[in-house]
């Protein structure tokens, strides 16, 4: 290849980037505005395959700028809760090696809290493959109590409340009543974000209120959270992250974080 076709071969890759990064920034755009938008709808305005937009879509999920969905995307507003059915597909692997973690730590004849999201999901997903005598397990989330449903020697407790479609869970007065009477060895708690400085937060007042509670009757402490809830903010503020015992999240965790919740006395586990 002469020195003219390499330049001019460097050039139209140059071009071609370019091109992407446009694009992906107007779709980044057309989601905030929306809130949602569809694959065929950004393959129709941009004059491109389905194929391409979902690589653009993927690669955007990537970076944190929307939340993919089956056939199109969500704008992600960190102050929004997020259904519970997307958040089942977001960082799944790191939340199966968190799971993994948390599971190691649970004893036969144990009463456990596992407070609603999708990576308490994936530990009641390693729940029903211990070998177990006996495990209560106390939990505010449909979901949850429907997989530990038929499990031999686990015995599944759900407080009463309002329930909440986008995270199939229970919270409110009468959830906070019913755990004021029970104690657990220890809590899986996931939650939304969590900042040193401020502390751990979820997006629903009512959840707060019922975390709070939580941590209030267990022993041990564990927040369950993948590396993109760390040094996010979010509406309501559950507990100081000094209340918390351990941090199981992923290897993707920022040193600087990991360092100061561990100066202020949580021990962090990297999975």
């Amino acid at each position: 290849m002469s020195a003219t076709s390499a330049t001019s071969s460097h050039a139209d890759k140059h071009e071609a980037s370019l091109l992407i990064d446009e694009r992906r920034r107007l779709i980044r755009e057309q989601v905030q505005a929306q809130g949602r938008v569809t694959v065929d709808e950004l393959a129709e305005r941009f004059g491109i395959s389905v194929v391409t937009i979902r690589s653009d879509l993927n690669a955007l999920a990537s970076s944190g700028a929307l939340l993919r969905t089956h056939g199109g995307a969500l704008a992600h507003r960190d102050t929004e809760e997020v259904p519970i059915s997307v958040k089942q597909k977001l960082h799944h692997e790191q939340k199966v090696r968190i799971a993994t973690e948390a599971a190691r730590l649970i004893r036969d004849g144990e009463t456990i809290l596992l407070d609603s999201g999708s990576t308490t999901e994936e530990i009641a997903k390693q729940i029903r493959g211990l070998r177990l005598q006996s495990l209560n397990v106390i939990t505010n989330a449909l979901n949850i109590a429907v997989l530990l449903a038929n499990v031999p020697n686990v015995h599944v407790i759900m407080p009463g409340g309002l329930l909440r479609t986008n995270s199939y869970s229970l919270s409110g007065p009468q959830a906070v009543t019913a755990l004021q009477s029970l104690y657990a060895d220890r809590l899986f708690l996931g939650v939304d974000s969590l900042d040193p400085d401020i502390g751990l937060m979820t997006p629903h007042l009512l959840e707060a209120q019922l975390n709070a509670q939580m941590m209030k009757i267990a022993r041990q402490v564990i927040a369950v959270a993948d590396a993109s809830k760390l040094l996010k903010r979010n509406l309501s503020v559950i507990a100081p992250v000094e209340q918390l015992d351990l941090l199981i999240t992923d290897s993707d965790a920022d040193p600087a974080i990991v360092a100061e919740l561990r100066r202020r006395g949580v021990d962090v586990v990297l999975a």
